[in-house]
């Protein structure tokens, strides 16, 4: 292949293809409508009576509006590429990567084990549901999940912690990301892993997207240096060796909007002489890629109920139990129109049960639906008609906005996009 030919293959790659350009657009779409149901949300909540709203504008705007945002960023400004820092599932810049190691799975498991470290849950409804009862009633929870932080395009493939005096709120944690094959730190030094430790202090709300969340302390070098001293205390065969200055020193806030600071060194721990045995075999993982993920779950729910709201207002009309809408239509047209909505509401439960089984086009389309819904009653409100509020259509605009915003997350495109190609659907996140 020549120079010439090479340049032409290189231009035909960085073409995005038709389904990422409509992808794209709809992500973005779906952060202007989130905004915007912020903002009607802010109104209901400042109407005199109605103050107990401003729960549910807070988790709109913390759980959707302001996550949203930050993802449509920090695509734009973010490198994506290794710069000694993870991120978060927003987006945002995370915890330091602190630690490398040289090890197998059953070798990391050992000595973290040895060392009198448990290995955290995965993140599933059950877990969430264990920690937040956990934190309220301030019961011991050894295995708490910790939250998915990315490094690689992909979230950790192991955690480990140590909680503090039975208090769920307060622990020693460590997340670990096996390297790509092939890969070297900057400067060639070659690892089978990178680390991020860090101290939860204390459960509070993240400066940035008023989410609650755990704040960490401040020095992450001081957890940094426990974990090395729990390391070398249990597990004699470990060797450290120090890379002084892998990064500047720095002062920075992680995705929480915690302060941070470190001195940049990087330990690299050896350990490949330790021995392992049956209890270190690493926990069975399902491949993420071929599970439902829990956008993908919310938004065929969404679907299915829009379609049985469709089904019961058809049989409501021809039952007449809808006089007000039915008054001055003709005996004859009323059937036509009870079955032009009974027929979208089966459309609609199909369509939820194609997107449930990762059907790409059929997730697309379930938001392009949504999208045409959304700018008619924009542009309704424009011209002159009623606003947006609990009396009129907010519940309806929100059900659209909350599934665009499932649906083309991430985790929702992936797996609609993996499945498409013939991935086998194994069961919910």
């Amino acid at each position: 292949m020549n120079g010439a030919e090479r340049r032409a293959g290189r231009r035909r790659d960085r073409i995005p293809d038709t389904d990422t350009v409509l992808d794209t657009g709809l992500f973005v779409f779906s952060g202007l409508a989130a905004v915007w149901l912020a903002t009607i949300l802010l109104q209901e909540t400042l109407q005199w009576g109605r103050l107990w709203f401003s729960i549910v504008f807070w988790a709109v705007l913390a759980y959707l509006v302001l996550p949203r945002l930050h993802r449509i960023l920090t695509r734009i400004y973010l490198p994506d590429y290794f710069i000694g820092r993870a991120r978060t599932s927003d987006g945002l810049l995370g915890d330091p990567v602190n630690m490398a190691l040289l090890a197998t799975e059953h070798q990391v498991n050992a000595a973290m084990r040895r060392a009198g470290w448990t290995q955290a849950d995965d993140v599933d409804l059950r877990s969430s549901r264990r920690i937040v009862v956990s934190t309220l009633t301030r019961r011991s929870y050894n295995e708490a999940p910790v939250s998915p932080l990315f490094l690689f395009g992909r979230q950790q493939d192991l955690a480990y912690q140590q909680e503090v005096d039975g208090n769920p709120g307060k622990r020693h944690h460590i997340r670990f990301w096996r390297c790509p094959p092939g890969w070297v730190l900057p400067g060639g030094v070659r690892v089978d892993w990178l680390a991020a430790g860090t101290y939860d202090r204390a459960v509070g709300l993240s400066l940035f997207t008023l989410q609650i969340t755990h704040k960490i302390e401040e020095n992450t070098d001081d957890e940094r240096d426990f974990v090395l001293a729990t390391l070398e205390e249990a597990v004699p065969e470990a060797e450290v060796a120090v890379i002084r200055d892998f990064s500047t020193g720095y002062h920075a806030r992680n995705g929480g909007g915690d302060t941070i600071s470190t001195d940049g060194h990087l330990p690299v721990v050896d350990l490949t002489r330790v021995s392992t045995g049956p209890a270190d075999t690493p926990r069975a993982r399902t491949d993420s890629g071929k599970r439902r993920p829990a956008p993908t779950l919310f938004g065929g729910i969404l679907l299915c109920l829009r379609g049985i709201a469709a089904l019961a207002l058809a049989g409501s009309l021809l039952l007449g139990g809808y006089p007000a809408a039915t008054e001055g239509m003709a005996s004859q047209v009323l059937p036509a129109v009870a079955t032009v909505i009974a027929g979208f509401g089966v459309g609609e439960i199909l369509l939820a049960w194609f997107v449930l089984r990762g059907g790409n086009r059929s997730r697309v389309t379930a938001m392009l639906l949504s999208v045409v819904a959304i700018i008619v009653q924009a542009a309704d409100v424009l011209n002159g008609g009623p606003r947006v509020a609990l009396e009129t259509n907010l519940l309806g605009l929100s059900l659209d906005i909350l599934l665009i915003i499932a649906l083309s997350s991430q985790r929702s495109r992936t797996f609609a996009r993996k499945t498409s190609r013939g991935s086998i659907l194994l069961g919910p996140a």
